[in-house]
């Protein structure tokens, strides 16, 4: 017991101190507990007034002390004058032994007043008050507390106005006729107003009111708000597409020598296309995350409305955009300089001019009967650059044979016919010796990326026509390139002599438009209904085919066949129809004629870039394309040379 130890701690808290003090606070108009607590004890404490004489303070007041015993106060009186008088009255009627005495006592008073006139009066001297060091005053100042405000304000009320009128079942079936009509803009419905004379009361006249719904100025002012607000929740409930998209890569690459695939990213579909085939994808040029999809039917007894749809990857759920149109969509294209300006064909035979600007579902030029629209289906719009009087124009080709030029002027579309397709060998004798040449049908054409003049046109015969903007009676060269139909054909945007052409008879081809052979031959063993060059590589392109299959070749590491094939569509009755590269990030957006839009992301393999060498720079830019482009042609050119 003796060893065991008993530890004490010391604290500097006073163990008597409350620890529950409630003060009422007045900013806040309530009682507050206070955290702060004084843990001092105070156990005894006196008031004292006593100086230390050694101290300065203490012989100031002692040497005080003494200059005021040595200087005691002396008191003098003065007789005023009126005092004097008042005594004289007094002594006239007194007798005369009292009048001796009295002159007496002024003899003495006069020499008195004389001996103090002569002696100068002592100044008074103020008494100076001490200091009281210990004197402490506690002072405490209160700011004004604001009182509080409430403020209200009363609008106006809204104008009311009591209607009656009466309605029989003519009226309601007239009514309900109107509604079902579509109006110009489509997006109001208009009731009309049916009069109705009263028989006891001649010459008044009801009137149904007509309403229009409109978007409030509410909706208008969040609208922004509510676009950003729904594009963050598709982010947040496609986040795991998000992260593929950005971070993945597919590392089972590395151990694929020369195979590569596609990872499904959004897909994207909307309720009113689903009966509508996907006919022509375009990329914005300013806007990398937008893209346009044109839904029509390619089946000539499935005619009917047409939609065009602007989707972006920031949300895949809707689209931003929703025009709808009488006729099929068949092909569109967006103005590089002017991107919110697209060119849009119709398999009815129009083109159209459709400003996503303008908030209205109709297109803002259209070409018409009397303007000379084609009579057959558009199957190709592209925009060129401005005319002369800077007009904007672009090209069509249509089945009708024709190649028209449109251009705007005075907001209107004039066309120019550049020229007619014709078939060779065709030619009919008609009546009265007339010669009657039959035309060729033109599926898709292309121009040149540098020469402004040049341009290529695949017809449904499977030949391509190599023709120029000033020669509208003649064909610059002739290419029996297909045994079917040509469904694309496309410049290499590197190279300024390669282009690429897809037909139905299942083959692709590479072409040097100088040589009348093609480079490159390969059979993808179904219908290809797409073609698309790469915006990052001169030697890889990629395909889709009406079996659900999407083909990438890169030519620098395989010209015999393609590094990834693989399933994109599941459904046996779906086909692929388009395909487009995007311009930036490595993504393909694929349509099928169910009406959907799939995006995927090309692996590492199938954009491979020249690995970095030890001390060397890795060249980059467009002579390094053309010149890999250029080192696979002189490999097919070589036995040609030879022989």
């Amino acid at each position: 017991e003796l060893k065991e130890e008993f530890t004490r701690i010391l604290t500097a808290n006073n163990p008597h101190a409350p620890q529950n003090i409630v003060r009422y606070s007045f900013k806040e108009r309530a009682y507050k507990p206070i955290s702060y607590v004084d843990q001092m004890a105070i156990h005894f404490s006196l008031n004292g007034n006593m100086i230390l004489k050694d101290s300065d303070e203490g012989r100031r007041q002692s040497i005080r002390l003494s200059t005021a015993a040595e200087k005691a106060p002396v008191e003098t009186s003065a007789v005023t004058s009126e005092e004097t008088e008042i005594k004289d009255e007094e002594s006239t009627g007194d007798t005369q032994a009292a009048g001796d005495e009295e002159a007496e006592e002024s003899g003495t008073a006069e020499v008195a007043e004389a001996a103090e006139a002569a002696e100068p009066p002592r100044p008074r001297v103020k008494e100076q008050k001490l200091a009281n060091q210990f004197n402490f005053i506690e002072r405490a100042s209160r700011t004004l507390n604001n009182p509080m405000r409430e403020r209200a304000c009363q609008s106006e009320p809204t104008p009311c106005k009591n209607f009656s009128a009466t309605a029989n079942q003519e009226d309601v079936g007239c009514q309900s006729r109107r509604e079902r009509q579509p109006t110009e803009k489509g997006m109001e419905i208009t009731r009309g107003s049916s009069r109705r004379k009263d028989e006891n009361d001649t010459g008044n006249t009801f009137s149904l009111p007509c309403f229009s719904f409109q978007q409030s100025d509410d909706i208008t002012k969040i609208s922004k708000a509510a676009k950003i607000m729904e594009r963050m929740v598709n982010q947040n409930t496609f986040d795991d597409i998000a992260q593929d998209f950005k971070y993945f890569e597919d590392a089972s690459d590395e151990y694929r020598d020369q195979q590569g695939t596609l990872l499904p990213l959004w897909k994207f579909q909307y309720d009113k296309t689903k009966r509508l085939a996907v006919t022509a994808i375009s990329w914005n040029p300013k806007y990398k995350d937008l893209f346009a999809v044109g839904y029509g039917s390619y089946d000539f007894m499935k005619q009917g409305q047409g939609m065009l749809l602007l989707y972006t990857m920031k949300n895949p759920s809707f689209p931003e955009y929703v025009f709808s149109s009488e006729s099929g969509v068949m092909c569109l294209d967006f103005h590089n300089d002017h991107p919110y300006l697209m060119a849009v064909g119709f398999y009815d035979g129009n083109v159209a001019i459709y400003n996503v600007k303008k908030a209205t579902s109709q297109p803002s030029y259209r070409s018409s009967a009397k303007s000379g629209k084609h009579t057959e289906p558009v199957w190709q719009v592209k925009w060129q650059k401005d005319d002369m009087d800077n007009n904007l124009n672009f090209f069509s080709i249509s089945s009708d044979g024709r190649i028209v030029s449109w251009t705007l002027v005075k907001n209107e579309l004039v066309h120019t016919d550049v020229i007619k397709l014709s078939v060779e060998g065709t030619t009919m004798q008609g009546p009265e010796g007339l010669q009657l040449q039959t035309l060729g049908c033109g599926t898709s054409f292309d121009f040149h990326k540098k020469i402004d003049y040049l341009f290529l046109v695949g017809t449904e015969e499977g030949k391509i026509y190599k023709c120029s903007k000033y020669y509208s009676s003649q064909f610059l060269d002739v290419f029996e390139a297909h045994h079917m139909a040509v469904d694309s054909v496309s410049w290499n945007p590197y190279h300024l002599k390669v282009f690429i052409s897809c037909s139905s008879d299942w083959t692709v081809k590479i072409w040097d438009h100088t040589i009348k052979t093609p480079m490159f031959i390969y059979d993808l063993n179904s219908a290809v209904g797409d073609v698309a060059w790469s915006p990052y590589s001169s030697t890889v392109f990629a395909a889709v085919t009406t079996d659900g299959k999407a083909h990438v070749f890169d030519l620098s590491i395989n010209k015999y066949e393609a590094l990834c094939t693989q399933l994109v569509v599941a459904k046996k009755k779906n086909k692929i129809t388009h395909i487009q590269f995007n311009p930036v990030y490595p993504v393909v957006i694929i349509g099928d004629e169910q009406g959907h839009v799939t995006s995927l992301k090309l692996s590492p393999n199938l954009r491979r870039m020249p690995k970095e060498k030890k001390g060397q720079e890795v060249k980059k830019g467009p002579e390094v394309e053309i010149a890999k482009l250029d080192k696979l042609l002189n490999l097919v050119r070589e036995p040609e040379s030879k022989a």
